[in-house]
């Protein structure tokens, strides 16, 4: 396979708005790829810049002899667990949440996948 038939594959992608201290803008990484990412001003430019990061990671990764993550099938898992917070982190992760314009879960899913910080 090439980059373009592992670009078919239904990988997840997240974009995200952010406001943060350099501005608005949009981020947008693919899950599966450790380090593949782009901006742009628009959610439109973020995805095409997305995909172009996609097929340069691919074929960095196909060049250098590195295997390429298969797509993580929504149907390998149940995609639930249950996890008890306290009341306050509950509040503090909800209100962060709705301050990026996403939800609850895409936004714990972000801090848990290492992106978030702290």
């Amino acid at each position: 396979m090439d980059a373009k038939d592992y670009q078919k594959l239904p990988y997840n992608y997240i974009i995200q708005p952010v406001n943060d201290e350099s501005g608005s803008y949009f981020h947008a990484r693919i899950l599966e790829f450790d380090g593949c990412q782009s901006t742009g001003d628009t959610y439109e430019e973020a995805y095409g810049g997305l995909l172009e990061a996609m097929e340069g990671w691919i074929e960095t990764k196909l060049s250098g002899g590195y295997p390429i993550p298969e797509p993580i099938a929504a149907d390998s898992f149940s995609g639930r667990f249950v996890l008890r917070i306290p009341k306050s982190l509950h509040a503090k992760l909800a209100l962060c949440a709705q301050r990026e314009g996403v939800s609850l879960n895409q936004y714990a899913l972000f801090k848990l996948s290492g992106q978030g910080g702290s």
